[in-house]
């Protein structure tokens, strides 16, 4: 593993400095002015995720395609035997704050008869833990937990508690479980309120605990339910194609320093306890307090103690749901960038492997790379007006941009390419035509997102300096149409932003800059997109069309039938007859 880490950190090292001396020397004429050293940079600031993510992606798809088992490969722990009885108590964490008490009932509900039909039930007890503050939701989850306790009794025990202090918000709800019930149990499978995972890789993961004791954390592979949101269903189609290579890639280097993303993930409860409480960062503002992006810190304190901290990149069986809109989107980010910017107190923590460490910096950098972005287009277009040369060398320009442009859509590219080269694969996303109409549809969907995000981040962050904070509310499920003046209110910046794109590329010559035109447009139209793509029509439209298209569509798994999803009502499982853009001949690949 060190050689391994060894070779990666050469590439990071060497591409980083490769790309520096390309942009330095594409700065180089008329020598470097104030200016040029400021787009210089913030450009180094926005490599580091870039670098890693398109070497995660090349190693993740030679590992895809050459290795007989890609996921022993990354994650070379004993597996355990499916046909072997369990042996350990396992808790079942469902961790909610002001969530519709119908959809989890039905999530919750499916997942234990799953295990009641499987004979596992008698080794797991369903925790529900509340930390909702709104007496109405809370008298609808107190019923919901009842029915499920009259359902599933003498089969699987069902406690619902609700915390009157919300203190350390969902980390501090996992703790006070611990504190409470976790001597009676071995495990702690952690699931957020949009969490589902099916019966298999709930007791494939208690498994793989069991037979390795020196696991502490075992992240499983979330992919996104079916989804009739159209902002959903795009988002997480290119999800679904960058996190399998990035994720082999990834597991490839950091091995027994993988991640915790925060649920649908199984813990070890004693070395949890032990060594994975969370400090209360000293000093007022928005980054004391309670860290909120809990999930790296407990997994670096985790290793620290000793235990493995690794992920099993199966996609089967683990599912969440994403968020339905724009707005919730940004909500959700701002929330992890503010957790994510505490991770600076934390650098400095005694004993952190070296792996655990750069994780936390990296953790920073992903949302620095947002006003450092900014900051480099902003300063590249002032730059061209300040001055009466071509301030710029076109020649490395143009090999500086294309290169960063296949770094930053390596992952996806990669995972498109293991897919085509796979019947199997091709099939269970909708044949090669309908997957590569998907992927360029989707590229540039997330070209206009980026910017809207990178925009977002930057206020926000403008925004911590002077106490400004995100906090922790309920989140938004499900298909709801924007109001146009929310969606214009909270997004007005990024159409200013736009604007001024807009008026910039008018100026140029567009043979010349043609590139970067969604860059304007994308933020141009952010209210537009917020409200076109949170509406039911257009996630109508866009499943009827079976464009994005993800395997549970195509040959839907059993468990997710329990779910009643309307994707799947409506998506092209249901439709009998539906011709194929490309027909394939191969079974659909699990999913």
């Amino acid at each position: 593993m060190t050689t391994r880490r060894i070779f990666f950190a050469t590439l990071l090292a060497t591409s980083f400095a490769g790309l520096a001396a390309l942009m330095a020397l594409t700065l180089s004429p008329g020598g470097y002015t104030p200016l040029d050293l400021f787009i210089l940079a913030c450009f180094l600031v926005t490599l580091p995720w870039t670098i890693i993510g398109f070497w995660n992606a090349v190693i993740g798809l030679f590992v895809m395609r050459f290795s007989r088992n890609p996921v022993t490969a990354v994650c070379p722990i004993d597996h355990g035997d499916a046909a072997r009885p369990l042996t350990s108590s396992t808790a079942l964490l469902s961790c909610v704050r002001n969530e519709d008490a119908e959809s989890l009932e039905t999530n919750l509900s499916s997942m234990v008869t799953r295990l009641v039909r499987a004979g596992q039930a008698g080794h797991f007890t369903l925790y529900v833990l509340s930390d909702t503050d709104m007496d109405d939701i809370a008298l609808q989850e107190q019923q919901m937990a009842a029915r499920l306790q009259e359902r599933f009794a003498g089969k699987m025990e069902v406690i619902y508690r609700r915390r009157s202090n919300n203190k350390g918000f969902k980390a501090g709800n996992v703790e006070d479980f611990c504190d409470r019930w976790g001597d009676q149990h071995d495990f702690a499978l952690v699931l957020d309120a949009d969490s589902y995972m099916s019966a298999d890789a709930i007791t494939g993961l208690v498994r793989r605990m069991e037979i390795n004791p020196k696991i502490g954390i075992l992240q499983s592979l979330v992919v996104g339910l079916p989804t009739d949101s159209a902002f959903a269903r795009v988002f997480q189609f290119g999800m679904r194609l960058g996190m399998r290579s990035y994720t082999i890639g990834s597991a490839w280097w950091q091995g027994d320093c993988g991640p915790y993303w925060g649920h649908n993930a199984i813990l070890r409860i004693q070395p949890f306890k032990d060594h994975c409480r969370l400090p209360e960062l000293p000093g007022k503002g928005p980054l004391s307090g309670t860290i909120l992006s809990h999930d790296q810190v407990e997994a670096v304190l985790m290793r620290r103690a000793g235990y493995e901290v690794r992920v099993l990149p199966l996609e089967t069986g683990s599912y969440e749901a994403n968020p339905p809109h724009l707005l919730e989107f940004i909500r959700r980010d701002l929330r992890w960038c503010q957790g994510n910017l505490q991770y600076r107190r934390l650098v400095g923590m005694p004993g952190l492997k070296p792996v655990s460490r750069a994780q936390l910096v990296l953790a920073i950098l992903m949302f620095l790379g947002s006003p450092a972005w900014i900051g480099f287009m902003t300063g590249a277009a002032v730059l061209g007006m300040v001055t009466d040369y071509m301030p710029y060398r076109a020649d490395t320009g143009a090999a500086v941009f294309f290169t960063v442009l296949t770094m930053v859509f390596a992952p996806k590219l990669a995972t498109v390419a293991d897919v085509l080269a796979r019947k199997d694969l091709r099939k269970a996303f909708g044949g090669p035509l309908r997957v590569l109409v998907s992927v360029g549809a989707e590229i540039l969907y997330a070209a206009m997102l980026a910017p809207i995000m990178a925009v977002a981040h930057t206020l926000f962050m403008g925004g911590l300096i002077f106490g400004k904070t995100i906090g922790w509310g309920a989140q938004a499920r499900g298909v709801q149409r924007l109001p146009v003046p929310l969606a214009l209110q909270k997004l007005w910046p990024q159409t200013l932003f736009g604007l001024a794109g807009l008026a910039w590329l008018s100026g140029q010559d567009i043979a010349l800059v043609w590139p970067v035109v969604p860059v304007a447009i994308g933020p141009l139209l952010a209210g537009l997109i917020a409200v076109a793509t949170s509406t039911r029509t257009l996630g109508n439209i866009a499943i009827r069309s079976t464009l994005w298209r993800i395997p549970e569509e195509t040959a839907p798994p059993e468990e997710l039938l329990d779910l009643h999803l309307p994707a799947l009502a409506k998506g092209p499982a249901a439709v009998s007859g539906e011709p194929d853009l490309v027909q394939g001949d191969a079974k659909p690949a699990e999913a």
